[in-house]
């Protein structure tokens, strides 16, 4: 009979995939090496190969954990919002929050997924397309002209470039929060920058400030 495998299995795979986005996001996946992950970790190489075999895996797993993370956040605001309008300024300010708490695993996503195996990538596309569908349909449920007129998913994706890029600017020692940031994110999205410098006023001190990078 085949020995399982330990409790901490996971646990420490999960270890070795935090250290390696950390590591990625900071130098690039070419530049990380597998010997440098495993300093990172605290273990020898060798033991760094029980858990996984290449560096390709390991960035599946950064990727595909990290839009499970995503998908996880859709389906708790889906289940939870109860119009089109607050579902979609819910999902602005979860997704806001997510890519603060995981800014190494959004910048590998973001930067590296283009090295992962055409197989691996055409996953991690499937996953990303589920997300794009879910703030499409909200967003045409915002506004349900857009669907006629086939706008629906490329107003979804100006949204997303909104936010996904903010890791490029945004610091946390900067002007502006993540949450912030996500109100600003859905005032604009939801009504143009017609009368915003009116309504600066309420919001936080600073907050429409220029983000230093």
């Amino acid at each position: 009979m085949a020995r399982g495998k330990a409790p901490t299995f996971q646990l420490q795979r999960a270890t070795i995939v935090d250290a390696a986005a950390g590591l990625f996001a900071a130098r690039g996946f070419h530049n990380a090496s597998m010997a440098e992950i495993a300093r990172e970790c605290g273990v020898s190489k060798a033991l760094l190969y029980h858990y996984y075999r290449d560096k390709e895996h390991i960035l599946y797993d950064i990727a595909a954990g990290h839009v499970e993370d995503l998908l996880e956040i859709v389906a708790e605001v889906e289940a939870a919002a109860a119009s089109p309008r607050d579902r979609l300024e819910r999902l602005i300010l979860r997704f806001m929050q997510a890519y603060e708490g995981g800014r190494r695993q959004h910048v590998v996503l973001i930067q590296d997924v283009k090295f992962l195996s055409p197989e691996q990538r055409a996953r991690i596309h499937e996953q990303e397309r589920r997300v794009v569908r879910a703030f499409a349909l909200t967003v045409e449920e915002v506004e349900p002209g857009l669907r006629g007129a086939a706008l629906d998913k490329a107003v979804a994706m100006v949204l997303f470039g909104m936010m996904n890029w903010t890791f490029t600017w945004l610091r946390p020692e900067g002007a502006l929060s993540y949450v912030e940031l996500a109100r600003v994110v859905t005032r604009i999205f939801l009504h143009g920058i017609a009368g915003f410098a009116a309504e600066a006023a309420n919001l936080p001190d600073g907050a429409t400030k220029t983000a230093r990078p």
